[in-house]
């Protein structure tokens, strides 16, 4: 039954992923590919859409992924799965984390992890750039250059730290989201 499968899978990316939403999206292209509920262009139009509306991007993937699947039932088995480890967790540490984080060994456990996020977040954000720009899903498909995104890309990254070593501060991710609009509008058409 699809319903289970969705929540089963989602509460699995939701038990086992650490670093919030970005942090999730390699498993969750993984599963997704791997069960055949979206292609890697698909995903990454979802990616998309769920970077560019409000709330976070994994209970946002979770919903799209759900609803293509199975409509409203399905993004909400989905959305409950990816949420409910997140959920349960944080009530257990809100229950006990005045002497929980007092020990040495979940300090030191925390400090081993962020590492890891790091180490994910950066892998997820190098597969999508290959993806997205040389056309390379698996090893041995063959390169379809897309030089537009990579102009969209460098442009972004041109932005984004000229902005903060000029203004000494981030620039806007809304604004960024905006322009890249702008751009893909412009490269690929309306």
């Amino acid at each position: 039954m699809i319903y289970l499968k969705l929540f089963f899978t989602f509460l699995k990316i939701g038990a086992v992923s650490f670093g919030g939403g970005y942090g999730m999206l390699a498993m969750m292209r993984e599963e997704v590919l791997t069960h055949g509920w979206l292609t890697n262009d698909e995903l990454l139009n979802f990616i998309a859409v769920a970077e560019s509306t409000p709330g976070p991007i994994a209970v946002n993937m979770a919903t799209f992924i759900g609803s293509s699947q199975a409509g409203i039932w399905g993004s909400l088995c989905a959305t409950l799965g990816v949420v409910l480890p997140s959920f349960l967790i944080i009530l257990c540490i809100a229950a006990l984390a005045k002497g929980l984080l007092k020990r040495a060994g979940v300090r030191a456990a925390i400090t081993g992890i962020q590492p890891a996020i790091i180490g994910m977040l950066l892998a997820t954000a190098l597969s999508m750039l290959v993806l997205v720009v040389l056309g390379v899903s698996t090893v041995g498909t063959p390169l379809a250059f897309d030089w537009r995104a990579l102009v969209i890309f460098l442009t972004l990254a041109a932005l984004m730290l000229g902005y903060k070593h000029l203004r000494k501060r981030p620039f806007s991710p809304i604004l960024l989201i905006v322009i890249a609009g702008g751009l893909g509008m412009l490269f690929y058409g309306i």
